[in-house]
């Protein structure tokens, strides 16, 4: 194993979700097409798929998070985006600190401020 390469959201409005994306993570998609929308997070790939029959309730069974330097604060600027409340932030050990919200699709996005996590070359 290598690692994470990539984090797929469905969404059942693949150009509003791309807007939406773009301004949660201050950046534009590098690949742009009807049928999938792919940004480059700090070397790791978020992608958005259309869903082919949308639905209202989607399984919590998977969080992917992304790292950030302050947690309260961009959990209050998505929750601005348009994000709803899921998990509030909250300290799970040492300094790391982790939320959770959801979309405008219903997908959980995480969020996590953790100093002792290194990416491996």
């Amino acid at each position: 194993m290598l690692g994470l390469r990539t984090t797929i959201y469905k969404v059942s409005d693949i150009n509003k979700a791309k807007a939406w994306y773009s301004k949660a993570f201050e950046t534009t998609p590098y690949f742009d097409e009807p049928f999938y929308v792919g940004f480059n997070i700090g070397g790791y790939e978020l992608g958005l798929q259309p869903e082919e029959t949308p639905v209202k309730e989607k399984a919590e069974s998977v969080v992917s998070y992304w790292g950030v330097l302050a947690v309260q604060q961009e959990y209050d600027r998505l929750l601005a985006l348009g994000a709803t409340e899921h998990e509030k932030p909250q300290n799970v050990g040492g300094e790391i600190v982790v939320a959770t919200v959801k979309d405008p699709w219903g997908n959980i996005l995480g969020i996590i401020y953790n100093p002792e996590f290194k990416v491996e070359e």
